[in-house]
């Protein structure tokens, strides 16, 4: 055991931040489904949106969810170029088969898209429960493994954030990385993404050392990183864990133990600024991540606080970025305006934190800054890109 636990205990307390696994819930995805030619839309008349959101379960964290979702969806319906929406609002109660039903007859009450819901199983029991009847789900998970068929994700996934990482460090000479993941299905995930990123981009993965998730297991992993990166000439140290996690015992032990960023440098798939106090811890100091481009989402944070008096949820822009994709296909006119095709156009759209695009897998690419820590300040080191087709992607 490092000699240095107390310290990095302490860092725990001062952030209050439990060593917790991440979640990834693993759902049975509907590749086989396929997606036909989309709803027939009728010219001139408002298009029927279901909005699915986890209110009604009792729980606080929902109820607040929900209102954000809606809320977000609202705003962007502001400023449709001229599209008609017609949202009408679901609430799940955060339950798969309670979301399943209510996606069955918000079909059956003539929606031509579904937008959400939030949580994995969910979306995947929608998927299911539409299947076959031209209707996509844009859901507000991030989990690929439930993409495909109808069912799209509009979180952020980790192999969209592997993949600009891997282009950043490559194009700065990184060529050697040392891969530190969790043993579980987030880390695993990661693990994989950041594999297959460093991969096709001409890198060397060149270890992998994982952790069960106590703080006894990441202190014993040290000198196996240690090791890794030493043996291995590693040039990057690509951790998949976030604040909540391993992040703060990693980013202190690692420094102390003989690896920095100043020799091998510590690169995140998850946000490091989030929350702030994390922006202080010394280790995480010159680290890179990506962030969504901050001028578009500090338009819409303004935005949403003058209409609703509050700042969104997390997650809330997901719900604008939905309305702002169907409302730039519908504005078209076209009676096909959401089929797969459309939605899948590479031109992309604009939402709340950026450009991002549905891919044909059902998974999606979203336009991300790299940025880095500089005495306990947010820097950005490569801006987001601004349109797709090269830079960030």
């Amino acid at each position: 055991m490092f000699a240095v636990f107390p310290s990095a205990r302490k860092v725990l307390r001062a952030l209050a931040l439990p060593l917790i696994a991440l979640t990834l819930a693993a759902c049975d995805a509907v590749p086989g489904a396929g997606f036909g030619g989309g709803p027939n839309l009728n010219s001139g008349e408002a298009v029927p949106v279901a909005l699915l959101v986890p209110g009604g379960s009792g729980q606080t964290t929902d109820e607040l969810l929900a209102q954000s979702l809606e809320n977000a969806a609202r705003l962007a319906m502001r400023d449709l170029n001229g599209a008609s929406i017609d949202l009408r609002v679901y609430q799940t109660g955060g339950d798969a088969s309670t979301a399943a039903a209510q996606a069955t007859k918000a079909v059956d009450e003539g929606a031509k898209i579904i937008l959400g819901p939030v949580y994995a199983a969910s979306a995947n029991a929608v998927g299911n429960a539409v299947a076959g009847k031209n209707i996509s789900v844009l859901s507000f998970s991030n989990n690929a493994a439930i993409a495909g068929g109808n069912v799209f994700v509009l979180g952020p996934t980790f192999q969209n954030t592997a993949n600009r990482m891997v282009s950043y460090a490559r194009a700065q000479g990184k060529q050697r990385f040392v891969v530190v993941h969790g043993q579980d299905s987030a880390g695993t995930a990661g693990r994989d993404a950041i594999s297959s990123a460093v991969l096709s981009q001409g890198g060397f993965l060149v270890s992998s050392v994982s952790y069960a998730l106590s703080q006894q297991d990441v202190i014993a992993a040290i000198p196996q990183i240690k090791s890794a990166v030493e043996s291995n000439a590693a040039d990057a140290v690509f951790m998949t864990t976030d604040t909540a996690s391993a992040l703060p015992l990693l980013s202190q032990l690692l420094p102390e133990a003989g690896v920095s960023t100043d020799t091998s440098q510590f690169i995140g798939l998850t946000r490091w600024d989030i929350p702030a106090q994390t922006l202080s811890l010394p280790g995480v100091q010159g680290g890179w991540f990506a962030v969504p481009d901050p001028s578009a989402s500090a338009t819409f944070s303004a935005k949403y606080q003058s209409a609703y008096g509050g700042v969104p949820h997390p997650i809330g822009g997901l719900a604008f970025d939905g309305i702002a994709a169907i409302g730039a296909l519908v504005s078209q006119g076209n009676s096909n305006a959401l089929s797969g095709a459309a939605l899948t156009q590479g031109a992309g759209f604009r939402g709340a934190s950026g450009i991002f695009r549905l891919l044909p897998n059902g998974t999606n690419q979203r336009g991300l800054a790299v940025a880095t820590i500089i005495d306990a300040q947010v820097s950005i080191l490569s801006p987001a890109p601004q349109s797709f087709g090269g830079a960030g992607s």
